[in-house]
């Protein structure tokens, strides 16, 4: 079984919550809006990583980062892509089996036409009343579950 470790929306705050949430991934998905090139390289220490760029990350740092990124698990192909609206490829027909986005910071997990939408929310600063979120996907013979964890309290600071 393979643990893939999921989150965006960081904004250049990397919360220890979110660091010891993503502890024995095998791999990290970075859905974008990183904010530094800080936050690639402490996450880089825990699992290899792949990451997409997001509409805040215009730093010179981010221009070489990709807008889409395809990593294939155990036989299942995860699709990644900041904003779910700029998607330009059907995922059915390109036989993706879970797209992971950011962008609205609203953690959300369903499954249309056998696609699995996870977007992990934000585990960055809070934003309006939405929690601070990760989640990670278990991948396991080709099959593959996904889990949205808060990281932080809705009625803590931050």
């Amino acid at each position: 079984m393979k643990r893939i470790g999921l989150l965006s929306d960081t904004h250049g705050l990397l919360r220890p919550e979110a660091l010891d949430f993503l502890a024995g991934s095998d791999h990290i998905v970075h859905g974008g809006d990183i904010g530094g090139p800080d936050i690639l390289e402490r996450l880089a220490r825990i699992a290899p990583l792949t990451v997409v760029r997001g509409n805040n990350d215009t730093a010179a740092w981010a221009l070489a980062l990709p807008e889409t990124a395809r990593l294939d698990v155990e036989g299942v192909a995860v699709y990644a892509i900041h904003d779910l609206k700029a998607l330009a490829l059907d995922p059915v027909e390109a036989g993706v089996r879970v797209l992971v986005s950011g962008h609205s910071h609203r953690p959300s997990c369903v499954e249309r036409d056998g696609v699995l939408y996870v977007n992990p929310g934000s585990a960055g600063r809070r934003r309006f009343s939405l929690p601070i979120a990760a989640a990670e996907l278990l991948v396991d013979a080709g099959r593959v579950e996904a889990r949205i964890v808060t990281l932080v309290a809705q009625g803590a600071s931050g």
